[in-house]
């Protein structure tokens, strides 16, 4: 860490020197253009004008030897560190395979489009910026994707449902569809402050946008996985077991919207803290009804429900870390954990 002494020029404008290495280093000069970015801390962070910041997000790979599975994986990493054009290119040409796969993967990402495709090559490019993205809104739009995924799922395995279990596995791709997005510009803001002034949060937000919707996104899989199992029973639960599993679902996914309630839609504080303590006493129940399954049901059908409950339980616990963070915002912004507390 360096100091310097302000100064004032002119009598009207203050003025600080910059590093002469750091100036050199980011090829600073006289008449150079710089980016003041003012925090809410009291900071102020200062940029250089990057005219290599366009070439840092775009790149040309030569994917002769990926397999399948390589080539997806490198292109949802390009997509989700923030690259705007990924070009692929196979002087061998690009079999009929991976032609299939590109666009299929493309059409999980937002914005994320095939803009080129010639016999050797493959241009893939980003079509929506920050500017018309708002991580607030889309963790909300998740929220709404997850909460309705988990209900129709819940219902799937009550109603011996296989046709509307289908369909949460189906809008699963919808879910990893607007987590990537939230991903992919919350990874971006973390080396770009002129993507966080776009995004119109400040960086401490964007976290805890990110990190709900992270809950959420793993609340939609534990949905999927009670969809999945509600596919493969062959049979409809008795009337006990289905009002146990629905009635502890129903309390995990008030838990969530009641703890996401404080940080997406500034509720009062004392819901996180409700949340904390209804996890707790939804844990303990749980663990009762487990071992009850177990006294009285066979083998198999107590496997079945144990795999149930134990989604709910991660549900719950995943709507518990939604209000740990939520306490955690209250503290940064007001700084007195007591003054918030119920």
């Amino acid at each position: 860490m360096e100091t310097r002494k302000v100064q004032l020029s002119g009598g009207t404008t203050y003025t600080v020197s910059l590093p002469k290495h750091w100036a050199q280093e980011q090829g600073i000069e006289s008449g150079s253009l710089l980016y003041l970015h003012p925090e809410g801390d009291g900071s102020l962070l200062i940029e250089s004008d990057d005219r290599r910041d366009a070439e840092r997000r775009t790149v040309r790979l030569d994917v002769r030897d990926h397999d399948v599975d390589a080539l997806c994986e490198t292109v949802v990493a390009m997509y989700v560190v923030g690259y705007d054009r990924i070009t692929l290119v196979d002087a061998t040409g690009h079999s009929p395979e991976r032609r299939r796969t590109v666009r299929e993967l493309t059409a999980r990402f937002s914005g994320f489009e095939v803009l080129e495709a010639t016999e050797t090559k493959l241009v893939l490019e980003n079509l929506i910026t920050a500017d018309n993205v708002s991580i607030r809104k889309s963790a909300l739009r998740l929220r709404l994707i997850m909460l309705a995924m988990h209900r129709d799922a819940v219902r799937a395995v009550v109603d011996d449902d296989p046709a509307l279990a289908r369909q949460v596995a189906q809008r699963d791709e919808e879910a990893d569809k607007l987590f990537a997005m939230i991903t992919r510009h919350y990874r971006r803001a973390l080396v770009d402050l002129r993507e966080v002034d776009r995004l119109g949060d400040d960086r401490a937000e964007l976290f805890e946008y990110y990190a709900v919707a992270r809950q959420f996104e793993r609340i939609a899989d534990h949905a999927e996985k009670i969809a999945t199992l509600a596919r493969e029973r062959s049979e409809a639960p008795s009337d006990d077991l289905a009002g146990t599993f629905s009635a502890t679902a129903d309390r995990a996914r008030r838990i969530v919207e009641s703890a996401a309630d404080v940080v997406l839609s500034g509720a009062n504080i004392s819901h996180a803290y409700d949340a904390l303590t209804e996890v707790d006493a939804l844990v303990d129940d749980l663990d009762a009804h487990h071992r009850d399954l177990y006294d009285h049901e066979s083998a198999p059908r107590a496997h079945f429900f144990g795999l149930l409950l134990d989604s709910v339980q991660r549900t719950a616990e995943y709507g518990g870390n939604i209000a740990e963070l939520a306490i955690q915002r209250s503290v940064r912004r007001d700084g007195d954990l007591d003054a918030n507390r119920p």
